[in-house]
């Protein structure tokens, strides 16, 4: 079971990796969200010109999927988080999640430092323990793609320290998430087109 839930075009075309059920959570507690993962997911396409472009605060891959789960009615949310000892509130502070509903949260992580993926799973971690999400989906890029980042002159924009599949495998099956079912998705060559 678990990522044979998906869909064979998510599947073909997304490098994916799960932490503790998450495609089953998903897929039967949050119907509505799984579709519209999904239909997120099935719907992007990595352009050339987005590529090239210059980067900044958000690059427009990024604004691309996030639109799109906007335009689902997902909004980026902040927690207002604190922990009571003895009648004494103590705020503990969470980051922002880039794309939330219905206690679903996804962080899309296209070029940053991979550092930000500590950040995410740990706020992961810890809006799951306090009962806040069920669920963390991240969707960033698959090691494959630097060869067309190499072709396009790139490659220096997309460097080793930045966000992508193999940095972020490795702390996830490390626990960095804690608990929090996590659902990861690395976009492949075969989303890339020429426009």
């Amino acid at each position: 079971m678990g990522i044979d839930l998906l869909p064979e075009s998510i599947r073909n075309y997304y490098e994916v990796r799960e932490w503790r059920h998450a495609c089953a959570v998903l897929s039967t507690d949050f119907p509505e969200e799984w579709r519209e993962l999904i239909a997120v997911l099935e719907g992007f396409r990595l352009n050339r010109s987005d590529v090239i472009s210059a980067g900044g605060n958000k690059s427009s891959i990024s604004g691309k999927l996030d639109s799109h789960f906007y335009r689902l009615g997902w909004v980026e949310k902040s927690f207002n988080t604190q922990i009571l000892i003895d009648g004494v509130a103590h705020e503990s502070p969470t980051h922002k999640v880039d794309c939330f509903k219905n206690r679903i949260a996804v962080e899309v992580e296209w070029n940053n430092k991979d550092p930000f993926y500590d950040r995410d799973l740990n706020n992961f971690r810890l809006l799951f323990d306090l009962r806040a999400i069920d669920v963390g989906v991240i969707i960033t890029r698959s090691d494959e793609l630097q060869t067309i980042f190499n072709a396009l002159g790139k490659g220096s924009s997309y460097g080793n320290s930045t966000t992508h599949m193999s940095k972020l495998t490795p702390r996830i099956l490390g626990g960095s998430g804690g608990g929090c079912p996590i659902l990861v998705f690395g976009i492949t060559e075969k989303l890339y087109i020429e426009a």
